[in-house]
């Protein structure tokens, strides 16, 4: 039976997780719309031409709204999977249908972030394990919407990792800058030698940056059974949807969601993980 203390920390990660996964949501939304309007922007700009966009627009501005008719959201609508609950997945004013993404991400979150407590306990490690999973959730669902692992995303969480290994949160400090190192080394190996061969890209320079990031975090010992694990996932998603007619057995897919989920099982599973692998 659980310690009262722990029942109650339990329950507090949960809710912080139902809250952050909310704004998540946010970003996953947003942040990929903010790179684009940039790029515009800059590409205007350097041409001389007109900005294209002067609206601001950012993850605190506009307002939260529906995306199709506009009605901005009462802070009754924005409650964590209640609302959504509530409104039966539909808008409030014009009835459009409410992606179940936003309740699942936010219940995700909340239970990756009792998991944080239940590996760690209520200690530093698990709050910078919620930050760690926070960032590789909104990674992930981003890569799997656009292809794309935005660097505000996975360069901070680089340094981070680092950071939290400076008094060897989770690994020791050489292990994570070993780490860091030998996960981008790695996937840029294989993607230039994939490119000589083939004369195709095979991953983004994203997927790079984030796989670093899990080695700044986990150390590189993981690493090998990060990618495998990552891998086994990406070919499983992709014929099981060719198989189902859901897409095209030719067309790419995202790396990044399966680097997270695979990132977020070694840090579940510890030390554990190498040794059921290897049969010990």
């Amino acid at each position: 039976m659980l310690a009262p203390d722990t029942v109650w920390a339990l329950m507090a990660a949960a809710l912080g997780g139902l809250i952050i996964g909310s704004f998540l949501n946010v970003v996953i939304h947003r942040l990929p719309r903010m790179l684009e309007r940039q790029w515009q922007d800059d590409a205007a700009a350097i041409r001389g031409e007109p900005l294209r966009h002067g609206d601001p627009y950012s993850l605190l501005m506009p307002r939260s709204h529906c995306p199709a008719c506009g009605h901005t959201l009462r802070l009754r609508d924005l409650v964590p999977v209640a609302s959504w609950l509530a409104l039966r997945g539909r808008c409030a004013a014009c009835a459009a249908p409410i992606s179940a993404r936003y309740p699942i991400v936010e219940l995700a979150t909340a239970g990756l972030f009792a998991l944080c407590v239940i590996r760690f306990g209520a200690t530093p490690a698990a709050l910078a394990a919620m930050a760690l999973v926070a960032t590789l959730v909104a990674a992930a669902v981003i890569d799997f919407d656009t292809q794309l692992l935005p660097d505000a995303l996975t360069l901070p969480l680089v340094w981070v990792g680092l950071l939290a290994n400076l008094g060897g949160l989770f690994v020791p400090l050489e292990h994570a800058v070993l780490g860091a190192v030998a996960g981008y080394l790695s996937l840029w190996t294989i993607h230039h030698a994939f490119r000589r061969v083939t004369g195709r890209e095979g991953m983004g320079y994203g997927d790079f940056k984030l796989l670093a990031a899990i080695g700044a975090w986990l150390g590189w010992q993981p690493l090998a059974v990060v990618v495998l694990m990552a891998c086994a996932a990406g070919v499983i998603f992709a014929v099981g949807g060719a198989l189902a007619r859901q897409r095209d057995a030719r067309a790419p897919i995202a790396f990044g969601p399966w680097l997270a989920a695979a990132g977020l099982v070694a840090l579940f599973a510890g030390p554990a993980l190498g040794h059921w692998l290897a049969g010990q």
